[in-house]
């Protein structure tokens, strides 16, 4: 099953007993620092910088087609170099984010209805745990997943793990992302979906995905509880 068309519907949402929820632009507005980081490796090898404009235009999975997009040459130097690169200058970096404030009040909306919460990201898992924690959003979740390697890889198999780990029932479960990869996991994962256009791709993008795509999360819930 994939993700419905109208997951808040009355009747989908009064069974959902599980969220999942994405980390890096759902829950962590770092969507400034990445352009920041990706701006700092494309001028260093004289390729125009980026727009916000244009970085939620061309961003997406697998990250290594969007450095293509961004205009780095991989004939020049090998993926690894700019990423890893990239990745030093986000993690020296990340703590001057914070949690968007609707995210906050969403995980305590759906906190006080009992419904489970998890958190699976493309990001290294340590680096993960270590983000929550900081940012003091941790207790909200029944378990937070990360992956095992910093290339921001697809999170599909990962996702698999969790759902099977903690016998979550995809028909009872619901997904929350910002980007079209989001979607996609959810689809596999045969689970719900709702997108939020806050984070690193444009409303725009997401629409050509699915339908259920919100300008901000209280939107959502505004939609939840009406």
């Amino acid at each position: 099953m994939g993700c419905q068309s109208k997951p808040r519907s009355d009747k989908n949402m009064q069974q959902i007993k599980n969220v999942i929820w994405d980390w890096n632009g759902t829950i962590l507005n770092d969507i400034e620092l990445c352009i920041n980081c990706i701006n700092v490796v494309l001028r260093e090898r004289n390729i125009p910088e980026l727009t916000y404009e244009r970085y939620i235009e061309i961003f997406g999975f697998p990250v290594k087609d969007y450095y293509e997009r961004a205009g780095l040459n991989f004939a020049n130097e090998p993926f690894e170099i700019p990423a890893k690169q990239f990745i030093d200058l986000y993690h020296n970096n990340w703590s001057s984010c914070s949690v968007f404030t609707d995210a906050t009040k969403a995980l305590k909306h759906f906190q006080d209805k009992g419904i489970k919460q998890f958190v699976l990201s493309a990001m290294e898992h340590n680096a993960l745990q270590k983000q929550t924690n900081h940012f003091g959003v941790d207790g909200y979740f029944n378990h937070i997943q990360g992956i095992d390697n910093h290339f921001a890889e697809s999170k599909l198999q990962t996702g698999k793990n969790l759902m099977q780990q903690f016998n979550i029932n995809a028909q009872e479960t619901l997904f929350i992302g910002d980007t079209t990869h989001d979607f996609e996991v959810a689809q596999q994962l045969g689970v719900q979906c709702v997108l939020v256009a806050k984070g690193h791709q444009n409303f725009n993008i997401l629409k050509r995905a699915t339908t259920n795509v919100y300008k901000s999360l209280l939107d959502f819930i505004y939609d939840e509880l009406n």
